[in-house]
């Protein structure tokens, strides 16, 4: 019987869709769930819908409902972190701050002066969660989804001292935006992305054997659905010649190129989602989908609306990971893990996104060799930023976080050097609350040796 810790159990729709993947494992239908968050409301709402699927679905499953993170974590086969620190409340701060210094971000969760800060919050939860399996679980492997990706699992390999793998399903979706773009089944394409997260570069997609890389930008330019909600990667694809994940939205607050002045940034953003790149679209969305769930889970408890039935797995790696790792049943992935000499041109110890195998030997990466250099330079410049902010968190130095802020590529288009100086001031008061190793608290992080064995072995 597997022991699974979900911290961060309160986001709702992404914790039943977990679930679900992992009792969709024949052998694991009788797994014991802890779920942890600091939210009761939402962690009950939460256990409830699971506890009512497990009950449709005729399953010996159990979910343990708890505000301890060490009860959650204690004995734990595998760990998951699906957290957003400081809520809603601080993700305000991470968008409203920088827009009135000209910042315009759309996601704010992974670059930028919103992703900074949002790493410099979460990095000391992460740690306190590796705290806990380093003296409850030591043989767990922890599968992080919370953002900055990049940022956070670096930090824990750094000086979390357990094994992390980092997930993202933004891989998986631009797959299938390709596959629909050339018209061909999602199954018969074939590819290799490779970079870091939100920023991974399709290098190889093939069909058939067929090299499909040169017909990809023609094939997105006369879809008449793709063409309109993908202005911004489909410009880039245009630049670079390969395309990226993750959304249109996205990628655009991580290039200096398409958010710098207002009145021109609209050719490149599709205003009809929050993903094609509407100032503050994310946030926006957070907001009124925490009303629905809480609109819907009455709804979801009566049997109104449909609950997720046993077999309609999603592509979340979680499951998939899980189950290789415990049947040996291989599993191929696109995983975030640290730059171990993988891509050549990128920088060691950063956090790089890459195919990886599983199966009861561990998670196994390939060998990816030079990114493009057009794709690699872009990569360097987010990993400069990305560096400084990890080792600001962990030794709480608020000159380095300026530092960080001053060399992100969107910061640096629109803001002089004394507004990033004012405008981090401004974030430091706003999110004191979430900031213990900027606020005297002592909590500074020393290095760790990286548990780098059993389930996590990287062998090239």
């Amino acid at each position: 019987m597997l022991k699974i810790a979900m911290i961060g159990a309160g986001s709702i729709g992404f914790t039943r869709r977990l679930v679900m993947d992992i009792l969709s494992v024949q052998e694991f239908q009788d797994a014991q769930f802890r779920f942890m968050d600091i939210n009761e409301e939402s962690l009950n709402m939460a256990a409830d819908l699971c506890r009512n699927m497990i009950q449709k679905n005729g399953l010996s499953a159990t979910i343990q409902a708890t505000v301890n993170q060490r009860e959650a974590i204690a004995d734990a086969d595998y760990v998951f972190c699906t957290a957003r620190v400081g809520g809603l409340e601080a993700f305000r701060h991470d968008i409203e701050i920088p827009l009135r210094y000209g910042v315009d971000q759309c996601v704010g969760d992974t670059l930028g002066p919103g992703g900074v800060f949002f790493a410099l919050r979460t990095i000391p939860v992460l740690l306190d969660i590796a705290r806990d399996m380093r003296e409850l679980a030591p043989n767990a492997l922890l599968l992080n989804y919370s953002n900055p990706m990049a940022m956070n699992t670096w930090a824990v390999r750094r000086a979390g001292g357990v094994r992390v793998v980092g997930l993202c399903h933004g891989v998986q979706h631009s797959h299938s935006l390709i596959s629909q773009a050339l018209g061909l089944p999602k199954a018969e394409v074939d590819f290799t992305a490779a970079g870091i997260n939100h920023q991974t570069w399709f290098v190889q997609v093939a069909h058939q054997g067929k090299n499909m890389l040169p017909h990809i930008l023609e094939s997105m330019e006369k879809h008449p659905e793709i063409s309109r909600k993908e202005p911004c990667r489909i410009d880039v694809l245009r630049r670079f010649g390969y395309f990226s994940t993750e959304s249109n939205g996205h990628l655009s607050e991580y290039l200096p190129w398409y958010r710098k002045r207002k009145g021109e940034t609209d050719p490149w953003i599709y205003p009809d989602t929050w993903i094609g790149g509407e100032t503050g679209g994310y946030l926006k969305h957070c907001l009124n989908r925490g009303d629905e769930y809480k609109g819907n889970y009455p709804k979801w408890m009566s049997g109104e609306l449909e609950f997720i039935k046993l077999g309609e797995r999603s592509e979340e790696h979680g499951s998939y990971i899980l189950e290789a790792l415990e049947t040996g049943r291989v599993y191929r992935g696109h995983f975030n893990i640290e730059n171990q000499g993988l891509i050549t041109n990128l920088p060691d110890k950063s956090t790089i996104e890459i195919p990886c195998y599983v199966d009861r030997n561990g998670i196994q990466p390939t060998f990816i060799g030079q990114l493009p250099l057009a794709c690699a330079a872009t990569c360097k410049v987010s990993i400069n930023v990305q560096e400084m902010a990890v080792e600001a968190a962990l030794t709480g130095n608020r000159e380095l976080v300026k530092q960080a802020v001053l060399h992100d590529p969107l910061t640096a288009a629109v803001c002089t050097t004394d507004e990033v100086w004012r405008m981090c001031d401004e974030m430091f008061e706003a999110l004191s609350p979430w900031l213990p190793q900027f606020n005297g608290e002592k909590r500074t992080w020393n290095d760790m040796p990286q548990a780098n064995n059993g389930k996590l072995s990287f062998i090239r």
